[in-house]
């Protein structure tokens, strides 16, 4: 199996990917989705919590060797930055989705110097909308993001046109692609189930479930 087969089974096996193609879920955002990916779960799995940790420090090793810092995006990205970080001996920041509204108002929480080069990590990248907003935050302090790293993602046309005109190089440990191909072979989801998964994605924000 290739690694982001590995990942995938993972997830499905702690149950951090939910598939319901007949029966999908809200996204907060509003969206009907037929899957659900909520890897908060893996923090409660040591031994995959372990392998996940292994599997982003090796990605930022490899694609971001020149990180000076590792910043989390808040709330999900914190832990799995702050690992990366301790394991790769780098500073760790956080990023909040705004200014707090009390103290010192810090919308960054951490140590932050212009001109570090900085690596992002994200629990998973979904329209991309959120991830870039933090990159934009990191940029406005005058620090150099070479990129970000996630463990899950959902592969949207948008999101990959967003990334590609930002500029911000992303990679993930696994995707939607490997999940749903890999769920299809251990007979978790039939190969109508399939179809309507892959053609949710294309097109997230107009479907409406199965008819």
């Amino acid at each position: 199996m290739t690694d982001a087969t590995v990942t995938a089974e993972k997830l499905l096996q702690i149950k951090a990917v939910k598939l319901s193609p007949e029966a999908p879920f809200t996204w907060a955002s509003g969206w009907k989705s037929p899957i659900y990916c909520d890897n908060r779960k893996i923090l409660s799995f040591p031994f995959v919590r372990d392998y996940i940790k292994s599997e982003l420090c090796n990605v930022v090793f490899e694609k971001f060797a020149d990180a000076e810092v590792v910043a989390g995006v808040a709330t999900a990205g914190i832990a799995w930055g702050a690992m990366v970080a301790d394991q790769l001996k780098l500073p760790f920041v956080y990023v909040r989705p705004k200014p707090k509204e009390h103290g010192l108002g810090n919308q960054i929480e951490g140590d932050l110097k212009p001109g570090q080069k900085v690596v992002v990590l994200e629990d998973l990248i979904s329209t991309g909308k959120s991830s870039l907003q933090v990159v934009e935050v990191l940029k406005a302090q005058g620090v150099e993001v070479m990129g970000m790293v996630s463990i899950f993602n959902y592969g949207f046309p948008a999101a990959v046109e967003a990334f590609q005109n930002a500029a911000v190089p992303f990679y993930s440990l696994t995707n939607y692609g490997s999940l749903i191909e890999l769920a299809q072979k251990q007979g978790t989801i039939n190969a109508t189930h399939q179809d309507i998964l892959l053609n949710w994605r294309e097109d997230p924000a107009n479907w409406k479930g199965v008819v």
